[in-house]
């Protein structure tokens, strides 16, 4: 018969286990540090949801490592965005957190609520700078006019570039299937007025 196997030792394996949800919460801090966010936040985040209960304030602390007013000022900001929930336990005063375990759900919001407001302010912004430059080019010489002319072109580009993108981010926030179709008619329409270009300035 074979040796039998030892059992590692419960200390070792809860060191382990930390250590193994420590490497997921720095993985996920670092991917919500690069979108943006703080690192914190993706940390507190990841705990909560690897966690099979919800967690006080002081377990996070204790876990990560991190001071008190540090864990309360990041899950306010988590509680913000909807990212954590408080959650209450009989008999104890304590807030205790769970995390939103839709991940789609997430980035949906963020999406929403970040990316596709930026793009649609920047669309409004480039319907106003045409506006005044059309207003501007009336009565103006010919030089100038031709000088109107080509700074519209460019904004009519820069358009849409951000009317693409909120569709596409519209579709992702819908849950609709993304077609790559209005890229490539971008990518076509945006070689052509490069080579117009070109040709003008010859």
């Amino acid at each position: 018969m074979g040796a039998k196997l030892q059992e590692t030792p419960e200390p070792q394996r809860d060191l382990e286990a930390l250590s193994a949800r420590l490497r997921i919460a720095d993985v996920i801090g670092n991917l919500m540090e690069f979108w943006g966010f703080k690192r914190g936040m993706g940390r507190i985040w990841a705990l909560c949801y690897t966690s099979p209960k919800a967690l006080s304030a002081a377990d996070l602390g204790a876990e990560l490592q991190m001071s008190a007013g540090a864990v309360s000022m990041t899950l306010a900001e988590l509680t913000k965005w909807g990212v954590v929930r408080r959650s209450w336990l009989p008999g104890d005063r304590r807030d205790f957190y769970d995390a939103e375990t839709s991940v789609w759900k997430l980035i949906s919001r963020v999406v929403r609520e970040r990316e596709l407001t930026l793009v649609r302010e920047a669309k409004e912004s480039f319907i106003a700078a045409d506006r005044a430059l059309q207003l501007a080019a009336q009565g103006g010489t010919a030089e100038e006019k031709k000088r109107r002319s080509f700074e519209r072109e460019r904004i009519g580009q820069l358009r849409s570039i951000a009317e693409t993108g909120e569709r596409l981010l519209s579709a992702l926030v819908a849950g609709e299937a993304i077609s790559a179709a209005p890229l490539a008619v971008l990518g076509a329409a945006t070689a052509l007025y490069e080579d117009v270009t070109r040709r003008r300035r010859r």
